[in-house]
């Protein structure tokens, strides 16, 4: 259990903000590597992305088994609705002592001081070698390529569905006040007589300033980032799952049927299931991190079998599902079955 004591004028300085670069971290945890049959499909996307790409650094921090990433991979948002490069300059510029302070961590998964390296992954140490300054380049370079693969394609409509949230909650703290509205994040937060509760596999009890609160679609569930030694100057950031169904169709697309993938073939069945409204290869491309030459391809099969239809719009050309295309996608095995007499 995690207790942060907030008095009123910390109350009062508590704000909500969005971050792109939490979302990414986010998937390095144990959450994002090893997702379970209702993981959010993103975050199940995300994961090939890191193990296709080549990301040393940050590919052995996901394999870590503590659960613990190193804090200046995801900095306090500076302000309510950060950009990701501004997010990603702060990496780069992080304290090289703070760099080592904090993968030391990974030992046990709460900062350590000292440094020696000998039980941190070999991709690490080797980045080590030439000092806390160059993992930190590193890594910012590395979470850049990992952001523009597999996040900046969604980050749009994602980013609509936590602003949507943030709204949400300014509108329940104007009607029913702070107290109410910690409560209304999640069954893991709560608050009461001044102290904010969240559960935790960490024992931590301290006052602090006040509390960054960040709404995640990544998130399985509630978290504190929080360091006990510098509460003064790096206030906890309290991360709440938002879930919103209707949305994460937007982001990635719905899974096919394990019965129309075993007669299509996955990549086509998932293509014919996305296209349960009009999109581009280009766009496909972009939501199922293939190339569009591999998505044209798996299209064309498909027009050729009348499963989708085509059509100029400007400068693209949209793919449809025809009525065929629509029953199977949305088919099972019944279905099939029926359909196939």
């Amino acid at each position: 259990m995690i207790e942060l004591t907030v008095d009123a004028a910390g109350l009062a300085r508590s704000r909500f903000s969005v971050s792109p670069l939490h979302e990414v971290v986010a998937t390095l945890l144990p959450w994002g590597l090893r997702p379970g049959p209702d993981a959010d499909p993103w975050v199940a996307r995300t994961r090939r992305v890191l193990r296709r790409a080549k990301l040393p650094l940050l590919s052995e921090l996901a394999l870590e088994q503590g659960g613990y990433v190193p804090d200046f991979l995801s900095p306090h948002p500076c302000g309510p609705s950060p950009t990701v490069e501004e997010e990603l300059e702060r990496v780069r510029c992080t304290p090289p002592q703070r760099v080592l302070g904090e993968l030391q961590a990974l030992r046990d998964g709460r900062p350590r001081h000292g440094l020696d390296g000998s039980e941190l992954p070999a991709g690490v140490r080797r980045a080590l070698a030439r000092g806390g300054a160059h993992v930190a380049r590193q890594a910012a370079d590395e979470m850049r390529r990992y952001w523009e693969l597999a996040f900046a394609p969604h980050w749009e409509a994602a980013k609509a569905v936590l602003d949507a949230e943030v709204d949400r909650c300014a509108g329940v703290l104007a009607r029913h006040g702070a107290a109410t509205l910690f409560n209304s994040l999640h069954p893991g937060i709560r608050w009461a007589d001044g102290t904010l509760r969240v559960d935790s596999r960490f024992r931590i009890a301290l006052p602090v300033p006040l509390v960054v609160v960040v709404p995640s679609l990544v998130a399985s569930g509630p978290g504190v980032a929080v360091d006990p030694t510098r509460a003064g100057d790096r206030p906890p950031m309290l991360v709440y799952p938002v879930r919103d169904k209707a949305v994460t169709g937007a982001i990635a697309p719905a899974v096919p049927s394990a019965e129309v993938a075993r007669l299509l073939g996955p990549t086509r069945a998932g293509l014919l299931t996305a296209l349960a409204r009009p999109a581009s290869t280009a766009q496909l491309a972009a939501r199922h991190f293939l190339s569009p030459a591999t998505v044209s391809y798996h299209l064309g099969v498909l027009h050729r079998a009348g499963l989708v239809t085509r059509a100029r719009s400007g400068r693209s050309v949209l793919y449809r599902r025809t009525p065929e295309g629509s029953r199977l996608a949305e088919s099972r095995n019944t279905d099939l079955k029926r359909m196939s007499r």
